[in-house]
């Protein structure tokens, strides 16, 4: 069964680690000092928030699997959607290692399609990304988007090749 999955960027984790709590009626079932999940049953949903150098906001949304079998269904949805695909496997991130699959939709927001396969003592960083840049694990690369009032760069996942020459937020 599908999980929804939400990812926030915060300006400040203690405050929005108390709002959310309140409005989902619990405790982060993980809570580092950048990081914060919930994994709800109601809704159904795996609910992230992270400090990490991204502007406050939507970082991005997607999918949590259960297993191979599911990911795998999926990729052939995200396919269908005539977005670039990106594949990795047992990426460390989010304290966690996952196989994934990462699209972005019309409007520039980065699709997480993941399974987790364990978790991991750290954050975790994408290896095309410069160390200098604080990422959420996405495979990012800077872009700036013509239709929009406002040119600020936006991050959103593209082709691995793409990613590792230049930097982000």
């Amino acid at each position: 069964m599908k999980r929804f999955h939400v990812h926030v960027a915060v300006n400040e984790l203690t405050e929005s680690v108390r709002f959310y709590t309140a409005v989902f009626g619990a405790e982060p079932s993980m809570l580092r000092a950048d990081y914060a999940k919930w994994m709800l049953d109601d809704p159904r949903i795996n609910f992230a928030i992270s400090k990490r150098g991204h502007p406050a906001g939507i970082n991005h949304l997607g999918f949590q699997v259960d297993g191979d079998v599911e990911l795998h269904e999926m990729r052939t949805r995200l396919e269908g959607a005539n977005a670039s695909l990106i594949e990795q496997t047992a990426q460390d991130c989010c304290y966690a290692k996952s196989d994934k699959y990462w699209i972005t939709d019309p409007q520039g927001i980065a699709w997480e399609t993941f399974h987790t396969l364990g978790t991991i003592p750290v954050y975790g960083e994408d290896g095309d990304v410069p160390s200098t840049a604080s990422a959420c694990c996405i495979p990012l690369a800077q872009v700036t988007r013509e239709d929009a009032k406002d040119t600020a760069p936006r991050c959103v996942p593209t082709r691995t090749d793409q990613a590792a020459s230049g930097s982000c937020c």
